[in-house]
């Protein structure tokens, strides 16, 4: 009996959707040429079901199928554990950045993707870094599908971004039949970027529609100097709030598991992974 219950226990775990995602800062070959700051961010990604990396800067596009290789690596079946989806490289000027989508491959499935035009008519250009937003597939868990929005934003300009994010997704939702919404990512949603005063004034934030799903005190920076709630996920669709296991929220500290001085934490990223879980599908009967 005990044994019946550990598996059933077991197998449902293994059937619930574990979501993160990483500011990998400034992430390409340097990083991969130093096995030890490789092994944290692999150990990172292998905690997920589905990750948003973000801040890719390679410009030769190298890096991040490297990653992959690497990461694949670990796993042995008869494909790959892990597939990927990536943007085209976003910026205004020649500083550029990508981002991906790492999902296990027997959990989920991509349906469609969408790179953000940004181009509305009096507000062109609002993002440095325009939303490259996925429609996935997940048969497993309570939600059989759901589209993620993400966001790294240009610090300076984060009121604006993430006010503009309500404008991607009403974009999303008429080009997509889907009523299940995260979005997520680095926000920069804290210390000083967005003073307390500007919440109202932001228009996922004051639509009680949007569960944010994150506080305002929840740390997810690498420096001990700092205590800021950079990243973020917020939630729409009542199905998707409901998937979504209450207090699943965490950040993986890295810096303490691998037992790093905060320079070598740094050298990862000056972010922690954010991850949180959605729920597996409920059995009949």
């Amino acid at each position: 009996m005990h044994l019946f219950l550990f598996l059933l226990l077991s197998f449902g775990g293994a059937l619930s959707l574990r979501i993160c995602s990483f500011n990998i800062r400034s992430f390409g070959e340097n990083k991969l040429s130093k096995p030890e700051v490789l092994n944290v961010i692999l150990e990172s990604i292998a905690r997920c079901d589905l990750m948003l990396v973000m801040e890719i800067k390679d410009a030769k596009g190298e890096a991040f199928p490297q990653l992959m290789t690497h990461l694949n690596r670990r796993y042995k079946g008869r494909r790959p554990e892990y597939g990927f989806v990536i943007s085209q490289r976003l910026g205004r000027k020649s500083y550029k950045e990508q981002y991906a989508f790492i999902y296990r491959q027997r959990s989920v499935s991509v349906k469609s993707v969408y790179q953000y035009p940004d181009m509305q008519t009096e507000d062109v250009d609002a993002f440095a870094r325009e939303p490259y937003v996925v429609w996935f597939s997940s048969p497993t868990t309570e939600v059989k599908e759901f589209v993620i929005i993400p966001i790294h934003t240009t610090p300076e300009a984060a009121v604006k971004e993430i006010d503009e994010l309500y404008d991607v997704f009403q974009n999303v939702s008429q080009r997509w039949q889907s009523e299940n919404f995260i979005i997520m990512g680095d926000f920069n949603a804290a210390c000083g970027y967005v003073p307390k005063r500007e919440w109202r004034n932001i228009r996922l934030r004051s639509d009680t529609k949007f569960l944010w799903l994150t506080d305002d005190k929840l740390d997810t920076s690498v420096k001990q100097s700092t205590s800021c709630a950079y990243d973020r996920v917020v939630l729409h669709g009542e199905k998707m709030i409901q998937a979504v296991k209450v207090g699943s929220v965490d950040v993986y500290d890295f810096k303490q598991v691998f037992g790093l001085t905060e320079q070598e934490a740094l050298a990862v990223s000056d972010h922690f992974p954010l991850c949180f879980t959605v729920n597996a599908a409920r059995r009949s009967g």
